[in-house]
C-alpha cells in the first residue's frame, strides 16, 4: 500500500530499516495501519491463505473468494516476513507451502466478519 518501495519502518523485513528486521517477528500495532485501517499486513511472518496453490493466478475467482481449485497440498501464504527481502512483502507475492511445513516465520491472521446490522 506504501507504493513501489517499502520505505523505512513500514514494514518488517529484511533491511526494512525497523529495529526488528531481519531479527525476527515485531509485535501487533507496530507499524502505522494501511488506509483501511488494517496494521501490519505486509511483512513480519508469512500468512497462510485459503488459496490452493496454483503456478499462475489466471481463472482465480474475481470475488475474492479463495481459490480452491489447485493443489491445496500446497497452501498459499502471502505477506513476506522479517527473514526475507522487501520484495516479497508485498499481498500480490504469493508462496506455496506444504500443509505439513512448520517454520518460525509462518503465522495466519484471525479474521472476524461482522454483518451489518
Amino acid at each position: 500500500w506504501w507504493g513501489d518501495e517499502v520505505g523505512e519502518n513500514n514494514a518488517n523485513c529484511r533491511k526494512c530499516n525497523s529495529r526488528w528486521s531481519g531479527i525476527g517477528s515485531a509485535p501487533v500495532g507496530s507499524f502505522k495501519p494501511n488506509p483501511w485501517g488494517f496494521h501490519d499486513m505486509n511483512g513480519n511472518a508469512w500468512e497462510w491463505v485459503a488459496d490452493c496453490w496454483s503456478p499462475h493466478y489466471g481463472f482465480a475467482p474475481k470475488d475474492g473468494s479463495p481459490r480452491l481449485d489447485g493443489d491445496c497440498r500446497q497452501p498459499v501464504t502471502r505477506g513476506g516476513s522479517w527473514y526475507y527481502f522487501p520484495k516479497l512483502s508485498r499481498s500480490a507475492y504469493r508462496y506455496k507451502n506444504g500443509e505439513n511445513v512448520f517454520s518460525y516465520n509462518i503465522s495466519f491472521r484471525v479474521v472476524r466478519e461482522i454483518s451489518p446490522q
